[in-house]
């Protein structure tokens, strides 16, 4: 991971003096009366310098600032540097606050996911959590989703910092801003465990100013990260908010676990619903490969029970549409209700397939081993469905154990909830049938 600039650069290119020393004194808790104190400079002086109005102190001003805050050599620098820098600093700083670091900008227009939007935009924007963790299987759509939360809180007047993680797909315009960008990469590296806390406060508050903060951490592994050093972070800007999206959660105090589920796909022999966002997911993808399709009766029915036969994972969906095509709708089906494997391989975009396969596969891998033996069975069992009661059959386990394990399938993304029955009860997903199957006929083919 590169930066156009460094930490010391970002600094001295983008924070007046004035909201350093801001950073700094929130940093530490001090009040201006306290810091005056502590410096032997007036408070009338601190207040001036803080709001701008004293633009070039003298040296040993400066100097007795840092010592009262405590700073170490590379934010003493910083400090002194704004300080030379004087008018072209502060103006600096107002000009990159005031262009507020936007989002990237969203390859695909989002369908059937409002409400989630909805409630992840709002409980950001409010406060109401300031840790939010998505997660889901690969291919569902986590990315797209914070893509529009953070739009709608960009639209709200937030800063937004955008990092997405090495060897993530990145199915987005980057924003082009090197100075946002070197900025969110400052976070980024702190929070795997590079840089300096101090410095990053004093950096944020310098660039953005004391407006509520969102930072995005697409993709990443959440076990990597550096939960005390987010905890200072979120301690020390009382305005940052911080949206991760991963395959699995961090498990930390104060996270708040997002779990995005595929798009609803009912089961068709209760009836065809053309409104299902599955289906309606399905149809937008057929409309860009077939425009000349009709979406009669037939053709909606058809729509169904692929969307249901492929538990309405969206990746999977647009792999599965790709193959339109090739083949006409009724061929696609038939060979989606005998063997989907095949058409995980998206043919316009063979990466996102051969993506979709590893990363299940590895969700797959990740799993503690009875939680393996318990998908294997599941696959087996002539039901599509099952309930509580079918795993405490399974596994011979109390019923905690099973709650549990039902849980932790959910949160990884291989399981879903079914409504179809009006009872609770689950699935596997057919994506993750057809990669268990392809994995058992390996090991299968190595063992002989």
């Amino acid at each position: 991971m590169t930066t156009s600039l460094s930490p010391e650069d970002t600094v001295t290119a983008t924070a007046a003096l004035g909201t350093l020393i801001r950073g700094h004194r929130f940093r530490i808790g001090l009040t201006q009366q306290e810091l005056a104190d502590l410096s032997t400079i007036s408070v009338r002086a601190i207040r001036d310098l803080e709001k701008g109005k004293a633009q070039r102190p003298r040296t040993d001003t400066v100097r007795l600032i840092a010592d009262a805050l405590r700073l170490g050599p590379r934010a003493r620098t910083a400090l002194e540097e704004a300080s030379r820098r004087g008018h072209r600093g502060g103006a600096g700083a107002r000009h990159f606050a005031a262009e507020r670091p936007a989002p990237p900008v969203p390859l695909h227009p989002l369908i059937e996911r409002d409400a989630e939007a909805t409630v992840l935009a709002e409980e950001l924007r409010s406060g109401a959590e300031r840790l939010i963790t998505v997660v889901g299987l690969s291919g569902v759509g986590k990315t797209r989703l914070a893509l529009e939360a953070a739009a709608r809180l960009h639209d709200a007047g937030f800063p937004v910092l955008w990092h997405t993680a090495p060897g993530a797909v990145a199915d987005a315009l980057p924003a082009c801003d090197d100075r946002s960008a070197a900025l969110t990469a400052d976070c980024a590296l702190l929070l795997y465990g590079e840089g300096e806390a101090d410095d990053l406060v004093a950096e944020v508050s310098g660039a953005l100013g004391d407006r509520p903060v969102l930072l995005v951490l697409d993709g990443v592994d959440a076990a990597l990260l550096d939960f005390p050093r987010l905890t200072r972070l979120l301690r020390e800007l009382p305005g940052l908010r911080v949206l991760v999206t991963a395959d699995a959660p961090w498990n930390v105090p104060g996270e708040r676990l997002f779990l995005l589920s595929p798009l609803e796909a009912p089961d068709p022999t209760a009836g065809v619903r053309p409104d299902a966002p599955a289906a309606r997911f399905l149809l937008s993808r057929l409309r860009h490969v077939r425009p000349d399709v009709v979406p009669d009766e037939r053709v909606l029915t058809d729509i169904a029970w692929v969307s249901h036969r492929l538990d309405g994972h969206p990746l999977a969906l647009s792999a599965a549409a790709s193959w339109l095509t090739v083949c006409d709708l009724a061929t696609l089906r038939g060979i989606v209700e005998s063997d989907p494997a095949p058409l995980l391989d998206h043919l316009a975009d063979g990466r996102s397939g051969s993506r979709l396969r590893e990363r299940v596969a590895h969700t797959l891998a990740a799993l503690p081993e009875g939680h393996r033996r318990l998908i294997a069975a599941l696959c087996d069992a002539d039901d599509q469905e099952f309930v509580l009661d079918d795993v405490v059959r399974l596994t011979g386990m109390p019923l905690p154990y099973c709650g549990r394990a039902v849980r932790d399938l959910l949160v990884s993304g291989v399981i879903r909830s079914s409504t179809d029955t009006g009872r609770s009860a689950f699935r596997v997903l057919g994506v993750v049938r057809a990669v268990a199957g392809d994995l058992t006929a390996t090991s299968t083919s190595a063992s002989a």
